[in-house]
């Protein structure tokens, strides 16, 4: 199954279609994201040379931050239908915190440790729990297209020297949804990097 996440219309489809085929959600994992990166305000020598366009901003809240929401909400919506409790898992980051050149990622993610926290409150009543993961650094596509210098500064930066496998991260969403009684945290999952 797949749409277009920041289209509302799509993503109801989307799971009105897995529910016809595969029956009612239990379980969600909120992992769709982009990066489109740029400084606020980028200056060389003293002059003003970029600024971060409402075009970078917004695909990025549209893809990280209202996707999650449009999905959740679907997700939830089946869930409560079919009285059958879930969870929500939302990928979130440790750039939630603010990372240079990163506003909009930065506030997408933390939007969406804020409304990790706030679905766990909500929909608890409805047997709904709802947990994220703030990964670190990742062995990912982004990452692996980073010039060798890029990457071992990256990594080096990482108190165990690495970056994390898609394994550790799918292990850690895995513990997510088996443990019935996590909820409303955020994971940091970094190797110790901001110990």
């Amino acid at each position: 199954f797949t749409c277009d996440v920041a289209d509302e219309t799509g993503v109801r489809r989307c799971f009105e279609s897995i529910e016809e085929r595969l029956g009612p959600i239990s379980g969600l994992v909120n992992n769709a994201g982009i990066l489109r990166d740029g400084m606020l305000v980028k200056v060389r020598d003293g002059e003003i040379v970029d600024r971060l366009s409402l075009e970078q901003w917004q695909q990025v809240i549209d893809i990280n931050l209202t996707g999650v929401f449009l999905c959740g909400r679907e997700a939830a919506t089946s869930m409560i239908r079919n009285d059958s409790g879930g969870v929500i898992v939302n990928i979130s980051s440790i750039s939630r915190a603010g990372n240079i050149g990163q506003s909009n990622y930065a506030a997408a993610k933390a939007g969406v440790a804020a409304l990790t926290t706030t679905w766990a409150r909500e929909l608890a009543r409805y047997k709904i729990r709802s947990a994220a993961i703030a990964p670190g650094v990742f062995e990912t596509e982004m990452v692996a297209s980073l010039k060798p210098e890029a990457h071992e500064r990256i990594t080096s930066a990482v108190p165990l020297n690495r970056t994390g496998s898609v394994e550790e991260l799918a292990h850690a969403v895995r513990f997510i949804i088996e443990n019935d009684y996590y909820s409303g945290r955020i994971l940091e999952l970094d190797g110790g990097l901001r110990l």
